[in-house]
Formats: structure tokens, C-alpha cells, sequence
């Protein structure tokens, strides 16, 4: 604590404020190049207000690629085949509370200099650290096999090769992908995107032709309704491929490739257009996920369908579900949905290599080359992938990504609440943390969430026992097992939530000397004295992610 009386030591070098040390170097560094009072209040050559905005265009919008996976297509073509339009409000809470955490995760990396892995090494004691990192990494291993299996089925839907081939060749388009960056990675990026739009234009199309009901839309939209065989669990399913875990470590650390003025307005400003951003990409991507639901919905419950059709939509996967686009495209549906679906999985790759590289680097303070993180997380994803294709088929793929869905919204609380915690504390944000409606608001939705988790895990998993066919005895040793697993579960979500954070990340402002400042720079009056310098966070080491400008 003592490091934090010091005062701001002024030294040559780069126009920039230095990011905050966690590791106990509290002391500001104040660059004294180019110095002027009102870059204090406005920045070095601020643009004034919107003009400002497409400078910090990018992060919001590569995450909201994560929202567009296979995973999430996936769980809406089941939730509208199944459900029909029942758990539309599924779609709108869940997204609604993404854009709030997303935003959460954005301000806690621009108001800290630190995004939320590193910060989570710096608060946790070295065994909840290396727990955290452990799920963090399984959660970006779960996130990648709606993507590997999502490329099988497009491969197949293409070339017809059996699937458990396409999750083989799944490793080597991934080499490809990242080896086709070296040529551009924004050009890259911006032609999967557009790709994964055309999909969104079909099923906006197919939308328009088949009209779902408008009425019954919106009741499923604002309503929450239950109701029906597995629908908790499609719900949780939804949950899980809409707010996933890694998109938080991920936001936070992106937003530090940008530069932010040095100045409390250009913090205040960043995070509003981070903001905006967030809500622009999320607003789209909740569109599309409304389209699919309600194609799938609309489609699977018309009374003129064939028996193939019927047989499709009692079990609809990303492999069987380019029927429903056959009123836009005709002949050509297969084709253009398994490239767009290709797209999307691919695109999720990118986010998906970003998120691992980020949590690693910030757990363990370790880098590795891109290729190589991607190339064993893929791996390690490709293994359940493969086995359930052998055995189960195109069915049993489809059910493991459901099952991948799942075991994101379990683990979210694991990240969800170090956010919420960090980004509602004086110590973490200093004057930048969350208002009290953001705390509430944010913390009612998050309990929901984890309490949806706990109570369906706990009443499907005893449901099992009851109408398991195994042995009494099996079913004693599994429920030793498991039980065990589930209380420690619970006991962990729980000192994470009542654990008082003790790490101070936070530097507040110091005071401008008067008489040394106006020696540092000639025609400052006193009204510019007392001013606060706001420490901004830029990233040296982040700057090179390859984002839109």
C-alpha cells in the first residue's frame, strides 16, 4: 500500500500514461514528451465526439462473431423445432445480459490497463488461480467443438465425406486458416463475416416467405414459458451458446489494443463507444438468432410436411437443416448453407485462438504461437468430436454440441462473478465501477443464471438415478461420485461470490502540482492547476492484434 503516496515520477519516452503493474510496481508513470494541461481534460488531439467512435470499432464486433457459432445455430434450430417460439425470451434475456457483462469486461480492461485473467492472478490465492485457469481453458475447449463439428458437417454436406473424416480434417483447416492470415487477416476476417451474413440473409429470406406468426413471436419473445419435454434443458442449452465464459477474458483484453487518449474523457468516451459498439453487434446477432429460431419453428410445425421432412425436424442438426432454406434457395440450399456454416465455424476459430491465448498469457504469464495454441486446443476438441461421430453418427454430433452448450453455462459463474465482483469495487475501478442499478441489475440476471444451472443439474442428474436401468449398485457408487462434485460445485460458486477482494489494481489520480507544472510547460494560468491525470491503460503487448481500423 505504501507505493500507493507516491507521486508520479516524470520520465522521457512515448506520449503515453503507463497501464497499471499488478505485480506491486503501484507507481503512475507520467511521460513528459510532448506534455500539455489539457491533454489532462480532453487528450492529445482528441477528434471531438462521433467522429471519434470507428477508431475503437472491432472488438465488439470479433466477439459478437462467438454469438453466430454452430454451437448457437445449433441450439436455436433444436429450440424452434422442439419448442417452436416458446424460448424467445430465452434469446432476448440471455443477449440482453450479454451486452451488460460484454460491456462490464470492456470497461474493466480501459479503467484498469488489465484484462480479466490478469486480474484474477493477481487477486486468487495460487490454487484458485491454477482452478480457474483449468475451467477457463476447458470452457475455450467446449466453445471449439460446436466449431470442429459444425466444419465436419459442412465438409460432408459439400464433398460427402463421413463426418468423423470432416472432424479429422478439421485440425488442417485450421493450419490453413491461420496460415492464410500472413496474407491478410482483415481481409480474412471481413470475407468470413460477410459469408456468415449471407447465412443470416437466407434465414432472414426463408423468414419472410414462411411468416411466423407475428403474435405468437412476441409471445414467445416477452413471455417465459417452460413448458414441454426437455425444454430447461434447451433453455440452459441456449444460455450456454449465447454467454459464453471465454467472450469475457476475451472483451477485456481486446479493448487494450486500442489506443485511448490520455485523458478522463478519452476513458469516459471509450468506454461509452464500447458500449455502442457491444450493442450494434449484439442487437444483429440477436436478429439472427431470432430468424433461425423462428424459421425452424415455423417449418418443423406446418402441417403439409413430408415424411422426410417430419422425420428431419423430429431430429434436427446442422446436418439436416438445409431443408429449411430450400423456399429462398431451391437446388441450392445445401450448397450455400454448408459454406455459410463453414464461415461460421471458422470464424468462431478466430475468437476461440484470441480467448486461450489471452487466458494463458494472463493465468500463467506463458505465450505460444498462435498456430500452436489453436493446434492443441483443436486437438484436444477433435478427440470427443471423433469419438461421438464413430459411434453415434451425425445425431450424436449434434447431441454434443448441446451437451458442449451446457457445460458453458455451467462454467460461466467462474468468470461471470470475478467480472461482476472486480468491476463493482473501489479498489478494482476506483470512480469507474458500476452504478448501483448496473450492480443489481447485473447481479439478479447472473444469480438467475447460476441458479437455473444448480437446479437443473440437480434434478436431471437425480431424475437419472430414479429411471436408471443400471444396477442399485452402480447407481450408489455413481451417486458417491457425483454428489461430491456437485457440493463442491456449489461451495465454490459460493466463496466466490462472499470473497472480500484484497488486491488494490486501483491508482487514483494524482493531483497536478501547480508550481511544477507550470515550470514544465510555459503559458499554463492557474486555472489549469489541480487538475487530475488519469492514468489511461495502452498495451504495447496487445497492440498488434489484427483488428479492423
Amino acid at each position: 500500500m505504501a507505493g500507493m503516496q507516491n507521486e508520479p515520477r516524470v520520465i522521457g519516452g512515448s506520449n503515453r500514461i503507463s497501464a497499471i503493474d499488478v505485480s506491486g510496481n503501484t507507481t503512475p508513470v507520467i511521460n513528459s514528451k510532448d506534455f500539455d494541461h489539457q491533454d489532462i481534460i480532453n487528450g492529445p488531439d482528441q477528434k471531438p465526439g462521433w467522429r471519434n467512435f470507428f477508431s475503437f470499432v472491432g472488438p465488439g464486433f470479433l466477439v459478437s462473431l462467438a454469438y453466430l457459432d454452430p454451437g448457437n445455430l445449433e441450439t436455436d434450430l433444436q429450440a424452434g423445432a422442439n419448442h417452436r417460439y416458446e424460448l424467445l425470451w430465452v434469446i432476448l434475456i440471455g443477449l440482453i445480459f450479454a451486452l451488460v457483462i460484454q460491456s462490464l469486461a470492456a470497461n474493466l480492461g480501459v479503467s484498469t490497463g488489465k484484462h480479466l485473467a490478469e486480474l484474477c492472478k493477481a487477486e486468487y490465492p495460487i490454487v484458485v488461480k491454477y482452478c480457474l485457469w483449468l475451467l477457463a481453458e476447458i470452457a475455450v475447449i467446449a466453445a471449439d467443438i460446436p466449431e470442429v463439428i459444425g466444419t465436419a458437417f459442412a465438409l460432408h454436406i459439400l464433398f460427402k465425406i463421413p463426418v468423423w473424416v470432416g472432424v479429422l480434417l478439421t485440425g488442417f483447416s485450421t493450419l490453413l486458416l491461420l496460415g492464410l492470415q500472413k496474407y491478410g487477416v482483415r481481409k480474412l476476417e471481413v470475407l468470413i463475416a460477410i459469408l456468415v451474413f449471407v447465412m443470416a440473409g437466407c434465414f432472414f429470406g426463408e423468414m419472410s416467405y414462411v411468416k411466423p406468426p407475428a403474435g405468437d413471436v412476441l409471445k414467445g419473445m416477452f413471455i417465459p414459458k417452460l413448458s414441454g419435454h426437455g425444454a430447461t434443458g434447451d433453455a440452459i442449452a441456449l444460455l450456454g451458446a449465447l454467454v459464453m465464459p471465454h467472450n469475457l477474458f476475451l472483451h477485456s483484453a481486446l479493448v487494450l489494443s486500442r489506443k485511448i487518449p490520455n485523458s478522463v474523457r478519452g476513458v469516459n468516451d471509450a468506454c461509452k463507444f464500447f458500449l455502442i459498439e457491444s450493442g450494434i453487434a449484439l442487437f444483429v446477432a440477436f436478429l439472427i438468432n431470432v430468424s433461425v429460431i423462428a424459421v425452424s419453428g415455423t417449418v418443423c410445425s406446418a402441417k403439409n410436411l413430408s415424411g422426410d421432412e417430419l422425420d428431419r425436424c423430429s431430429d434436427l442438426s446442422l446436418d439436416s437443416a438445409s431443408f429449411l432454406l430450400k423456399n429462398v434457395l431451391g437446388k441450392s440450399s445445401s450448397t450455400l448453407y454448408a459454406i455459410a456454416l463453414l464461415a461460421s465455424g471458422q470464424s468462431s476459430t478466430i475468437t476461440g485462438t484470441y480467448a486461450g491465448q489471452f487466458i494463458m498469457q494472463g493465468f500463467l504469464e506463458l505465450r505460444m504461437r498462435k498456430w500452436l495454441r489453436n493446434l492443441i486446443t483443436r486437438c484436444i476438441a477433435i478427440t470427443p468430436s471423433l469419438i461421438v461421430s464413430i459411434i453415434g453418427g451425425s445425431s450424436g454430433a449434434g447431441r454434443l454440441i448441446i451437451i458442449a452448450s451446457m457445460i458453458l453455462s455451467f462454467e460461466l459463474p467462474f468468470a461471470l462473478i470475478p467480472l461482476l465482483k472486480f468491476s463493482s469495487t473501489t479498489i478494482k475501478m476506483g470512480p469507474h465501477k458500476n452504478s448501483l442499478i448496473i450492480i443489481v441489475f447485473s447481479w439478479v440476471l447472473g444469480l438467475m443464471i447460476i441458479g437455473i444451472n444448480i437446479y437443473y443439474l440437480s434434478t436431471s442428474f437425480v431424475d437419472w438415478l430414479i429411471h436408471s436401468t443400471l444396477p442399485k449398485v452402480a447407481n450408489v457408487f455413481i451417486g458417491i461420485l457425483v454428489f461430491p462434485i456437485m457440493a463442491i460445485y456449489v461451495l465454490s460458486v459460493i466463496y466466490l461470490m462472499f470473497r472480500k477482494d484484497a488486491v488494490v489494481t486501483f491508482i487514483e489520480p494524482t493531483k497536478l502540482d501547480a508550481s511544477a507544472q507550470v515550470s514544465m510547460e510555459s503559458g499554463e494560468n492557474d486555472n489549469d492547476r489541480g487538475q487530475e491525470l488519469r492514468n489511461v491503460p495502452f498495451r504495447e503487448d496487445l497492440a498488434d492484434i489484427p483488428l479492423p481500423q
